[in-house]
Order: C-alpha cells, then structure tokens, then sequence
C-alpha cells in the first residue's frame, strides 16, 4: 500500500465512522419520525423568565366586553372574533401586535376558520383586522404580522401605502417532510413589521436580541480600518433572514396546534419592539405562544381565539388556572398528523 493511500484512509477513517453511527440512528427512527425530521430529541436552552413586572388593568383597556373571557394580573384570554372584540377595545392602548391569522389556504383549525372563495375575499378580511389593529395600536407601537407567501404581496401593498413598513422579514426552517416533486418546496413564511408612519418613534430593543457575529465570534478577525486595529464583535444585530426551527412533537413547548410558532421567535419580536410591563396583543392566538412567551418576559398580554379548544389551551399556557368550568386544563400531546393544507402536492 502506498503512502499517499494510507494517509487517505487515516483521515477518511473517522469521518466513515461518523457516517456509519448517523446512519445506525436513523433506523432506529419509526417512519413518522422521519417525515417530521425529527433525528434526535432537540435540546432546548434554559429560558429566560421574570416574575415581578408591573400588572394589567385589562378592564380599563375596553369600552365594553360582550365576550367570554378570564384574567389574572398578567394575562386576559378572550373567546371570540377577534375584528368583533377589538372594536370594543380603546383606541391607541396596546403597545405591541403580534398577528398569526389563518392563512387562506385550507388549514384545519377545527372550525372551518381557513376557507375563503377568493383571494380578494380573504384579502379584504385582513385589511378588516389590520386596520382594527393599527387603531388600537399606541402611536409609538409596533405590529407583526404573518400570511401565506402568496398572499403577503397584497398586504405589503395596502401597509406600505396606508401605514409605514419598518421591516421585511423572512423565517426560514428546514422542512423535512414530505416535499412536492413538480416545483422547489415553501421553506420559509413572510413576517412583516409595520408602525403608523415613517415619522413615528418606535422601540427596537436592539441590545436585547444580539446574535454571534462568526467574524468575530468564530474566526476571530481583526479589523484593521480602526485605529489601533481592533478584534471584530463577538455579536451583531440580526438581520432580516431568520433561522428558526418549526416546533416538533418532541419539544417541551409543542402544544396540539397546526400551525404553532416556535417561542424562539416570539422571544426575539417580543424583547425588540416592546419593554417590561408592556400590554401585548394577538388577535389570532391559536396555540397562545404570544401571551405565554410575553409574560415569561414581564410583559401583559392580551390574546384572542375563536376556537373553544384553543381558548382552554391559552388559559392553561397562561397560568390563568388549571381548569375552566369543571373541566381540567392538563396537557395531553397529540402528533399533527391530520393538520394538511388543501393543496398539498403529489
């Protein structure tokens, strides 16, 4: 054996073994598993959380409240249509919007809640919570909102010339799954950040979402345009691509919703545009992601859901209590195997 062979199979050697281990784990996985790309059991950070922040006066945020709804200190959550239950709320008394509406393309959410006939009827809808959203919203406040791909460009539009858009957002993930074999695969969902207008102040809580800067951080470079020549940082505000990863069955936070976001996200959005104390509001809370991450992060809450399912699952996430009229709260994880949009492709 030469010596030009031998060196190739000492370093090849561990790379093989690496190989081989990967492999003898992925047999080990059941089918469903490996659809939802779920190789090893996610390893979650320790969460940052703050118990003492000032309370909500939810009462004196509303005109009227012809709704359902409980509350404790830090957090209201309503049962209804969210355009109807906004209307009955102050004008200019929320400080930050999250906003995760269905996204008009045939979700299942329990309630045929996903189903327009048009792309102009469902747009039109959103224009209806939008604006109820915007009204609602303090002058300095800041909203978020999310929609289907091909559905964010008539919005884009209609914020751009009503309101001011700050930022452009894309959240891409890996999607493991079952993937379209007549076009490339959706690995990404549009957020977009909007305020009142362009001269409007906002809060951008910069210092709190930094994120390792690999210049500095990992390569270590120094930046001889400073004089004297200086380290890069070690952090750097994110930009405006985020890497998130979606929320899977064996995560602690997966709760048994379609179309859950993962708090890694409201975490960021939540510690940039709003500050302790801060009243929050998701008109579409499904999972209550928004309202369980806000108070985690000493901010109040507000979140809203049309389904009564959903509703039970936001005052468990919440705190609120452990059961509602006689009935427990506990959490029972299902798989979301049967939650597919109506245009899945072969």
């Amino acid at each position: 054996m030469c010596f030009c062979a031998i060196i190739s199979n000492v370093l090849l050697y561990p790379i093989l073994e690496r190989i081989a281990i990967k492999v003898s784990k992925m047999e080990q996985l059941s089918l469903l598993d490996y659809i939802e790309g779920e190789e090893e059991t996610t390893t979650e950070k320790p969460k940052e959380i703050i118990t003492e922040y000032p309370i909500c006066d939810f009462d004196s945020i509303f005109n009227s409240k012809s709704f359902e709804e409980t509350h404790n200190q830090h957090s209201m959550t309503i049962l209804g249509n969210c355009i109807e239950v906004m209307k009955q709320m102050k004008e200019k008394s929320i400080n930050m919007i999250f906003a995760d509406a269905p996204y008009g393309i045939g979700k299942d959410f329990g309630n045929d809640s996903d189903k327009w006939e048009t792309v102009e009827a469902y747009t039109n809808w959103c224009k209806q919570w939008i604006d109820e959203c915007m009204r609602v919203l303090t002058d300095d406040g800041t909203m978020y909102f999310m929609t289907a791909t091909q559905h964010m460009p008539y919005l884009d539009i209609y914020v751009a010339e009503k309101y001011n858009v700050l930022c452009r957002i894309v959240w891409t993930y890996d999607s493991s799954g079952v993937q379209s074999k007549k076009m490339y695969g959706s690995l990404y969902e549009p957020i977009l950040m909007i305020n009142k207008s362009s001269k409007a102040k906002y809060t951008f809580n910069h210092k709190d979402i930094l994120v390792e800067a690999k210049t500095g951080a990992k390569r270590k470079l120094i930046d001889y345009r400073k004089n004297p020549p200086q380290p890069y940082s070690t952090e750097k505000v994110p930009g405006n691509v985020w890497d998130f990863s979606r929320v899977r069955f064996k995560m602690d936070e997966y709760e048994n919703h379609p179309t859950q976001k993962p708090e890694a996200l409201l975490e960021r959005i939540i510690k940039a545009s709003s500050n302790i104390g801060d009243v929050i509001l998701d008109p579409f809370s499904g999972s209550f992601t928004t309202s369980a991450v806000a108070n985690r992060l000493g901010r109040n809450a507000i979140g809203i859901e049309l389904n009564p399912e959903y509703f039970e699952m936001g005052i468990r996430r919440t705190g609120i209590a452990t059961e509602y009229k006689g009935k427990s709260l506990a959490k029972e994880k299902v798989r979301k195997t049967n939650a597919k949009s109506k245009y899945v492709r072969d």
